[in-house]
């Protein structure tokens, strides 16, 4: 079931139509590492990547998984009136571990009361039968389990300029991986990658579409101090998005995937001390409303022109 209202089908509505109440993301910090930065596959990431990865540090600054999800329960019940909670392993690879590790941490997580769900954020060739049978062994125990693939792009050659060290293949031999565990597959995608215009972008949605994928988030390319991106910004070599181009990428891309696919993001979430560009990024909720407004203007929604 969705909501007749909205133009899309957002994790909220999905989590309170799993539930029959608001259920809120946590995110933890599990001092993960990356096989990108290790020096398995590489040693800088990929190009705009930050050495932070999208993390809070809260486990290097020596707050515990349990630690961490209590304050945010804290902060989040007082917030949102919610009691029941996902916790959500972001930053960096959260399957790049021995099973033995990743299942004490998961199941630190679930040691609190009121967590009623895993988010797992991971790279598509950093997973195993191994691990997914862990996942799945969650599932059957009653527990909501996301896993969240970061592609960023279907197309091989956009993979390779932004360093990531794994092609399409290894997403879908993942996402076949994955399939007919109970386990919710979530892909990542960044619009506005060097190289792609809205045809390459939109190409992307239509793949995706085509392979049964449960949830999207969707990222704008925005360039973070320290990084390869911004020696390519600065040097004239990348151009970001306008707004205005991005609305209009963002509600391209959801007209092309089907209806039930869980939207989980429509932007990125910059820290407003590592932003250089673009600025308009730090503006979120401009951007999701004016994504809506864009939707409302066409007269279309998420699946309008799904086609499989």
């Amino acid at each position: 079931m969705r909501q007749n209202h909205a133009r899309f089908y957002d994790l909220n509505a999905f989590l309170r139509n799993h539930f029959g109440e608001r259920v809120q993301k946590i995110s933890v910090d599990a001092g993960m590492n990356c096989p990108n930065r290790d020096g398995l596959l590489g040693t800088g990431g990929c190009i705009y990547c930050n050495p932070r990865g999208s993390g809070t540090g809260a486990l290097g600054a020596g707050k515990s998984i349990r630690e961490q999800i209590l304050e945010g329960k804290r902060n989040m019940g007082r917030r949102y009136k919610a009691r029941k909670f996902m916790a959500y392993f972001q930053s960096y690879t959260n399957t790049y571990a021995p099973v033995e590790r990743l299942k004490a941490i998961w199941d630190e997580a679930l040691s609190v009361e009121g967590v009623v769900g895993l988010a797992i954020g991971t790279r598509p060739d950093c997973v195993s039968e191994e691990v997914l049978d862990l996942l799945e062994s969650y599932v059957k125990k009653g527990i909501l389990v996301w896993i969240e693939y970061g592609l960023q792009s279907v197309h091989d050659k956009t993979l390779t300029l932004i360093g990531r060290g794994h092609d399409f293949a290894s997403f879908e031999k993942a996402v076949a991986m994955t399939r007919g565990r109970g386990i919710f597959i979530c892909v990542h995608v960044i619009l506005g990658l060097p190289g792609e215009d809205d045809a390459i972008m939109q190409e992307s949605a239509r793949v995706l579409a085509s392979m049964g994928i449960d949830g999207v988030k969707i990222h704008l390319l925005y360039v973070v101090r320290g990084t390869p991106l911004e020696a390519l910004y600065r040097s004239g070599n990348y151009v970001c998005m306008e707004e205005e181009a991005y609305v209009r990428a963002v509600c391209d891309f959801l007209e092309i995937l089907p209806a039930s696919m869980v939207i989980q993001r429509l932007t990125g979430d910059p820290h407003g001390d590592e932003l250089v560009a673009p600025l308009w990024a730090m503006e979120k909720e401009k951007t999701r409303n004016a994504i809506l407004a864009r939707l409302e203007k066409r007269n279309t929604r998420q699946g309008s022109r799904y086609a499989f």
